[in-house]
C-alpha cells in the first residue's frame, strides 16, 4: 500500500509517483466465473484506464468451459459493460481484451499446468511479458491445496522468496482453526509466506485505506483515539440482499464464518492498531497482528451477553416483500443456519482495556450499509444542569462510512439560534465523491495493483488467519453444540433479533441503525 501525496484537483488515478511494475503476467483460475466477470476484469479495466497497468502485460484466463480466445473476451466485455456503466471507457477495454488468452481443462489435471508453462514462455517471448507472475485462485477453496500442488510440481512456480511469482487466495480461508491451520500448513510446504496473498476485498475500500493516514496523518485524532476518551465502539457490516445463489454454499458456513474472522476482524485491526513504525508491510501487519492477539479469549460457554445469532423470516425490504431464509433457494426447510451474528469483543491492552468492540453482520437488513462508529465519552453534564441542556446532550459520534457511500463524518452538538440554551445534533462530513470526483470502482483496483507490485501490505497473514478463527471458535462450538430453537427471530427488513439490542443495553448503549 503506498501513500502518495496527491493534489486533491487531479481526482483519481493521478498519482504519478507511483509507477506500475514494468511487465506483468496474472493468471485468472476461475475465469468463466462472476467474480472474474464481476470485480477482476473491471478493476484491471480501471487501472488500465489510470495508467497502473504496464504496457507488457497479459492475462491468462483458465477454466473448464471449452471457450475460444475471442469467446472469453466477447464474455468478459459484455461484464465490463454491464458493471461499470458510465465508467465504460472504450479504449481501455480494448487495449486489455487484446491482452486476454484463453485455457480450457480439468484443475486436477497435470496437462492443463503443463499447457500452462508453456503459454507463460511463449508470452515472456513474444510480448516481453517478463517474470512477474501473479495467480489468482477465483475458485472454490476446496481447490486451493490441489492447484498449488500442480503449479509447484510442474515448475510453473518456484519455491523461492525472490521470485516474482505470487498466488493470491479468496476467502474463506479454512472453515475453523483447525482447517486454517490445516490449510496454511499445506500452501506453506510449497510456497514461501512472501509468496502468498490472502485477499480481503474489503481491504481495498478507500474508507479502510484512509484510516491509517486519517489516524497516524492529523494530530486532532490519535490523542483521543483510546480508553480514556472512547466510550464503545461499532462495527456493522449490513446487507440488504439474501443468499441469491449461494444458498448451498450459505447454509454450509453462516453469518459469523462467512464475514467475521476476515472482513470485521480486518476493520477491527486498523481502528484499534498501535501506529506502526512504518508504511511497510510487515510493520503494519505486525500491528494489526498485535490487535487480535490482544481480544480477550471468550469463555467456552458463550452466551448472549458475549455472542447474539439470528436467521430472518418473511419481511419486507424497501418496496419488496421477500420470502424467509429458510424458503431461499437451495436451503434446508429446517436450516439453523444463523443470518446474523453480533459479538461483544474487549482488548487486553494499555489503549483499549474496558472498551467494548461491538461487531456485527446480517443478511435481509433494511439497508446495504458497511461503516464504523467511534462513540466518545459523554462530558460532564453540571455546566448545563440550569439549562436543561443536559437532558439533550449527546455523546460525539466520529462515524466512518465503508459502502455504499464512503464517507468520515463527525457528530458534535451545538447551540440552537435564540437567547435559550437549547442544543441541536450537527455533523461535519467529508465524502470522498464529492471531494476528490471518484470514478466508480470494484474495490479490487488498489489490492491487485499492489499484489502485481508484490506489496503484501493490505494482504492478511497466516498468524491473522488463524487470531480470527481462534476469537470466534468458542462462539462455533457453543452453536454446533446447541442449534437455535428459535429460528426464525427476526423479520427480514429489520435490524436483528431483541437479543442483538439487549447485547449492548446491558451496558447502557444502542446500535446506531440507519433509518
Amino acid at each position: 500500500m503506498t501513500i502518495p501525496g496527491q493534489d486533491p484537483s487531479q481526482g483519481a488515478g493521478h498519482d504519478q509517483d507511483i509507477a506500475p511494475p514494468a511487465s506483468g503476467i496474472l493468471v485468472i483460475y476461475g475465469a468463466t466465473g462472476d467474480l472474474t466477470r464481476r470485480k477482476l476484469i473491471p478493476a484491471l479495466s480501471n487501472l488500465t484506464r489510470d495508467g497502473f497497468i504496464p504496457e507488457h502485460f497479459a492475462v491468462i484466463g483458465i477454466g473448464r468451459k471449452a471457450l475460444t480466445d475471442e469467446a472469453l473476451r466477447e464474455h468478459l466485455e459484455g461484464g465490463l459493460r454491464e458493471h461499470l456503466g458510465e465508467a465504460f471507457e472504450e479504449s481501455s477495454s480494448r487495449w486489455l481484451m487484446a491482452r486476454v488468452c484463453y485455457l480450457a481443462g480439468d484443475f486436477d489435471d497435470p496437462g492443463l499446468y503443463e499447457r500452462l508453462c508453456e503459454r507463460i514462455g511463449a508470452l515472456r517471448r513474444e510480448q516481453g511479458a517478463g517474470e512477474n507472475e501473479l495467480h489468482y485462485l477465483a475458485i472454490p477453496p476446496t481447490l486451493f491445496e490441489g492447484v498449488v500442488k500442480h503449479l509447484c510440481a510442474t515448475q510453473v512456480i518456484s519455491r523461492d522468496p525472490a521470485a516474482r511469482q505470487r498466488v493470491v487466495f479468496e476467502k474463506p480461508f479454512g472453515q475453523d482453526l483447525t482447517s486454517a491451520r490445516a490449510l496454511d500448513a499445506s500452501l506453506q510446504a510449497h510456497l514461501e509466506e512472501s509468496q502468498i496473498y490472502r485477499i480481503d476485498h474489503y481491504l481495498g475500500k478507500e474508507t479502510v485505506q484512509n484510516l491509517l493516514v486519517f489516524r497516524f496523518g492529523n494530530a486532532i485524532f490519535e490523542p483521543i483515539w483510546n480508553r480514556r476518551y472512547v466510550d464503545h465502539v461499532q462495527i456493522t457490516v449490513a446487507e440488504d440482499q439474501g443468499t441469491g445463489h449461494r444458498g448451498a454454499y450459505y447454509d454450509q458456513t453462516g453469518a459469523l464464518r462467512d464475514m467475521v474472522p476476515n472482513h470485521l476482524m480486518q476493520l477491527l485491526s486498523f481502528i484499534a492498531m498501535e501506529p506502526p513504525t512504518s508504511f511497510e508491510a510487515e510493520a503494519v501487519r505486525n500491528a494489526k497482528g498485535e490487535v487480535l492477539k490482544a481480544v480477550t479469549p471468550l469463555p467456552e460457554d458463550v452466551g448472549s451477553e458475549h455472542a447474539v445469532r439470528g436467521q430472518y423470516g418473511t419481511g419486507q425490504v424497501g418496496d419488496q416483500r421477500v420470502a424467509a431464509y429458510r424458503d431461499e433457494c437451495e436451503v434446508d426447510a429446517g436450516s439453523h443456519t444463523e443470518t446474523f451474528a453480533a459479538l461483544r469483543l474487549m482488548l487486553d491492552n494499555w489503549r483499549w482495556a474496558d472498551v467494548p468492540f461491538y461487531l456485527r453482520t446480517g443478511k435481509r437488513m433494511p439497508v446495504r450499509q458497511s461503516e464504523i462508529l467511534i462513540q466518545f465519552r459523554r462530558v460532564p453534564a453540571r455546566l448545563f444542569r440550569e439549562t436543561g441542556a443536559q437532558r439533550n446532550l449527546s455523546p460525539n459520534q466520529l462515524l466512518l462510512r465503508i459502502q455504499p457511500r464512503e464517507a468520515i463524518a463527525l457528530h458534535f452538538e451545538a447551540k440552537r439560534p435564540g437567547p435559550a440554551v437549547r442544543l441541536a445534533d450537527a455533523e461535519l462530513e467529508f465524502c470522498y465523491r464529492d471531494y476528490f470526483g471518484l470514478a466508480q470502482v470494484t474495490g479490487y483496483e488498489t489490492l491487485l495493483f499492489d499484489a502485481l507490485r508484490g506489496d503484501a501490505t493490505l494482504f492478511q497473514r497466516a498468524d491473522s488467519i488463524e487470531e480470527g478463527w481462534r476469537i470466534i471458535e468458542p462462539v462455533l462450538k457453543a452453536w454446533a453444540a446447541s442449534p437455535a430453537e428459535c429460528f426464525p427471530n427476526y423479520a427480514a427488513g429489520t435490524w436483528g433479533p431483541d437479543a442483538s439490542d439487549e447485547l449492548l443495553a446491558a451496558a447502557g448503549h444502542a446500535w446506531r441503525n440507519l433509518v
